[in-house]
């Protein structure tokens, strides 16, 4: 607790007390917890199931004297984990940003004179002097007030700035900007004591569940290395009971657990995420951790922020009321452009219109400058009358230097309204603006065209009716007022019989852009919901322009009133949450996770951290975004806008869309192989393959034109198939690859290994099994890069395939004709009669594939014919 001798006179500590606090309270910083070392992060790259398999692999290799077979695996494992250490090396720092957003100085009394300290030297008694433009460095008390308005955005979700109003009451928080007017503070907590240390709490206990690509290539993993293990046993017992001799019979074995096997598959898999990252950069999404590269494409629910994310956290006046007429004001943010319209058409200069413009901008303190962009320095409601102002091409530097302002009387909870009292010589008027409810009870006259006129009681009711109905739809409105003041005015008589102008209503409007991707995301099956800590009434209205939800809004209390099971229950019919805090976004997340939902969360914030990290994929903003905000997500959006979230969607499905490309191409192939090897056994034949000859087509003449792949072309359907459930197993649609390809591979190639092991030649034989294998490959891979469609229409449209393609027949050409080759790799050359039936049976298995696939489009309604 704060010292009650300081409490009492407000005047600072003194250097002994503050000293001696500093011992007892510590540094005003944030305690870190301690992060995973560089070296596990690189140990943990090895912890995949079919990392594990390549390792074990090898050491079995190893065992069995196979030192190029040893080689070639390891340099797989290795450039696996090197690519997923380099790409998730920096995130997880969430409380190094947090650190960073305490302010670095402070302005503190001490020995009743003003100091600047470091922040982290603050201490609990401290006084802290406030102005506009600092940020606070604890949580405390707030003991004076001249104007106090702080930003609290980042914090609490509010769009707009909260004042000060009561010295002795109201409070201001580490981490917030003071955008208002001047005061003093009376430090309460520092370091972790203060709401952002609760933040900071939240944040480092959070787990963060596994991505849906990571479940599913760990049961994948795990499913082939049992099939690989029961495969083994059966053949290595199978072969003893017909005889065979046991050292033999193990040799065999391992040799199928080696086909079995997808060696590349690891790599390729982190290479097409790779691949990923950098097309989702180049649409201004930018992913920090690379298994969640995919994760949003299956996103089936993004919950986001409101201010900053859906809306520019910019105040925007899109109505005036005034002389009886409603004029619509378009544009939004600070920009200072946009038309008046008024009953559906664009007006010009209108006298009433001109004169509340006047008023809003001589009844400020902001200031409208232009930088990189335009920028209000000071209240934001303020600087969207200084805005309206703009936008009808009056700008309050130019009215200052003819109305030099003489007195104000400041905004206070009390009064609820502001005055300055402008003019030169012996003309004075005042400018008067506020609740509209207050501002009309001090209003004797209306504005009326070339003049005023009495204001009746009915007429005053009329206004507050349209007031309320503008409330009632999220708008902050504040009526505009006047008087001439003379010489014999007292300055207790400035705020009566004024002559009431208009109202003004305001919102922090909805990006443009952001209507277009909420349907969009609703188009591809995802839906959106609102999560934000500002007004319900804001909230409802900001979701009704975007098209989001179905007018019903849950609030935080409302959230807290209701059990467990109650909101499971009903979590998955609200679509807009007001006045939440961090605690009640990780209980939507969780809510919306025990339904089977794969959650994105967005936002700026640093009350949006803790919901970041805890959401299958958190999504920060990269330039309003605070730094905590950004730390703790998986992927940064570098424009901060909202629409850029549906490219991401669009490439994360066409990432999983080339993962599922590749597993079905490489692991159809091992399937055959295993298949050839195991009726061979059983048939009695010699092997049809060597282990070289395996990792050979496994890594070099299958990975290549995998990796190729990668970087196949999102198809154009993508976003209009719904998003796969989070259980669903990569195995589903992929038969035709795993069961029917097969087959035909199998069966071609033991016919073919009969036919020429019929002439006594081994070698030949094996040589044949190896090139037909490698060759339908090639031809099958073209087939992959679509699993639902034919595509021999762009048969050619993928480069980096066809270079693949050519690349590896080339070396394989290399293998068979090169002397030196032949001795490493056991084959011997081909004839002519051989490349026969190997170049003919690889374009039937095209075919085949291409005819399955029209066929399955044709039984389905509404798909093309072949023609």
């Amino acid at each position: 607790m704060p010292e009650q001798k300081a409490m009492a006179r407000y005047a600072g500590l003194s250097g002994a007390e503050a000293a001696r606090l500093f011992r007892k309270y510590g540094p005003n910083e944030l305690r870190e917890k301690k992060g995973e070392h560089v070296v596990v992060k690189f140990l943990r790259q090895f912890t995949d199931f079919l990392v594990l398999l390549l390792i074990a692999a090898a050491i079995v290799a190893q065992l069995l004297g196979e030192g190029l077979d040893v080689i070639m695996i390891l340099a797989i494992v290795f450039l696996h984990a090197i690519i997923g250490f380099v790409q998730e090396y920096k995130a997880e720092k969430s409380f190094e940003a947090l650190r960073r957003m305490v302010s670095p100085r402070a302005n503190v009394l001490r020995d009743g004179k003003a100091a600047n300290i470091d922040a982290r030297e603050v201490v609990p008694g401290d006084i802290v002097l406030l102005e506009a433009g600092d940020r606070v460095p604890a949580d405390g008390l707030v003991v004076e007030q001249y104007g106090l308005a702080a930003d609290e955005a980042a914090l609490t979700g509010e769009s707009v700035p909260v004042h000060k109003h009561e010295a002795g009451k109201d409070r201001a928080w580490t981490g917030t900007v003071i955008v208002a007017g001047r005061g003093r503070m009376l430090v309460e907590k520092t370091g972790m004591a203060t709401r952002m240390g609760g933040i900071t709490e939240m944040v480092q206990t959070v787990q963060k569940e596994r991505t849906p690509l990571e479940v599913d290539l760990d049961r994948m993993g795990r499913q082939l290395g049992v099939g690989v293990l029961v495969l083994c046993a059966f053949i290595f017992l199978a072969g003893l009971a017909r005889g065979f001799e046991p050292v033999g019979m193990f040799l065999t074995s391992v040799s199928l657990a080696v086909a079995a096997i997808p060696e590349g598959l690891p790599a390729v898999v982190v290479i097409t995420l790779a691949v990923g990252v950098q097309r989702m950069s180049r649409r201004n999404a930018i992913v920090k951790k690379l298994k969640s590269v995919e994760t949003l494409g299956c996103a089936d629910v993004i919950c986001t922020d409101k201010t900053g994310t859906l809306t520019r956290n910019e105040m925007t006046v899109r109505r005036v009321l005034v002389g009886g007429k409603v004029f619509e004001v378009g544009g939004s943010g600070y920009e200072p452009r946009g038309e008046f319209r008024s009953g559906g058409k664009a007006v010009g200069a209108d006298e009433g219109l001109q004169l509340a413009m006047k008023i809003g901008a001589l009844c400020n303190n902001a200031w409208l400058e232009k930088k990189k962009g335009w920028e209000v320095v000071g209240d934001p409601t303020e600087g969207a009358l200084l805005v309206l102002a703009a936008k009808g091409g009056i700008w309050k530097d130019e009215l200052e230097r003819e109305n030099p302002v003489m007195f104000e009387f400041p905004f206070d909870s009390d009064r609820k309204m502001m005055t300055t009292v402008r003019g030169s010589g012996n003309k004075h008027i005042a400018y008067a603006k506020g609740a509209p409810e207050v501002v009309l009870g001090k209003c004797a006259r209306i504005w009326a065209r070339g003049g005023s006129r009495p204001l009746g009681r009915g007429e005053a009711e009329a206004i507050m009716l349209e007031n309320d109905s503008l409330t009632s739809k999220g708008y902050r409105t504040l009526a505009l007022a006047y008087r001439d003041i003379d010489g014999k005015t007292k300055k207790g008589d400035v705020e009566k019989a004024l002559v009431f102008v208009g109202i003004v209503a305001m919102m922090d409007s909805p990006r443009p852009e952001a209507k277009e991707a909420v349907g969009l995301c609703r188009g591809a099956g995802i839906r959106v919901v609102m999560i934000t800590g500002d007004h319900p009434l804001t909230a409802k209205a900001v979701a009704e322009e975007l098209g989001i939800g179905n007018g019903k809004v849950l609030t935080g209390e409302e959230l807290d009133a209701m059990g467990k099971e109650e909101f499971l229950g009903a979590v998955d019919g609200i679509s807009v949450y007001a006045r939440v805090s961090p605690a009640h976004k990780l209980r939507i997340i969780d809510a919306l996770n025990a339904r089977g939902h794969v959650v994105a969360m967005t936002g700026d914030g640093v009350n949006d951290a803790p919901a970041l990290k805890k959401a299958d994929i958190g999504v920060a903003m990269g330039i309003t975004g605070t730094e905590v905000a950004k730390e703790s997500s998986d992927m940064v959006l570098a424009d901060d806008n909202f629409a850029t979230i549906v490219a991401a969607v669009e490439e994360g499905r066409g990432i999983y869309e080339n993962i599922k490309k590749t597993v079905a191409f490489l692991i159809s192939g091992n399937i055959a192989e295993v298949a050839v090897i195991f009726l061979a056994v059983m048939l009695g034949m010699p092997l049809p393959l060597v282990a070289i000859q395996i990792l050979w087509i496994n890594l070099v003449t299958d990975g290549l034109p995998a990796v190729a792949l990668a970087v196949d072309p999102i198809s154009g359907d993508v976003m209009k198939k719904m998003p796969r459930q989070r259980n669903e197993n990569i195995w589903i649609g992929m038969e035709l690859y795993l069961v029917e390809s097969p087959i035909i591979m199998t069966f071609a190639t033991l016919a073919s290994f009969a036919w020429v092991m019929g002439g006594g030649d081994m070698v030949l034989a094996q040589t044949m099994v190896f090139t037909m294998l490698v060759a339908m490959e090639k031809t099958k891979v073209f087939a992959c890069r679509s699993l639902e469609r034919p595509v021999w229409r762009e048969i050619l449209a993928n480069k980096w395939i066809v270079l693949t393609v050519l690349l590896t027949m080339g070396m394989h050409l290399a293998i068979l004709y090169v002397p030196e080759l032949n001795v490493l790799f056991a084959v011997k050359p081909l004839a002519l009669e051989h490349w026969a039936v190997v170049l003919g049976t690889s374009v039937f298995l095209f075919a085949y594939l291409e005819m399955r696939k029209w066929m399955g489009m044709r039984s389905r309604k509404g798909f093309p014919s072949i023609a």
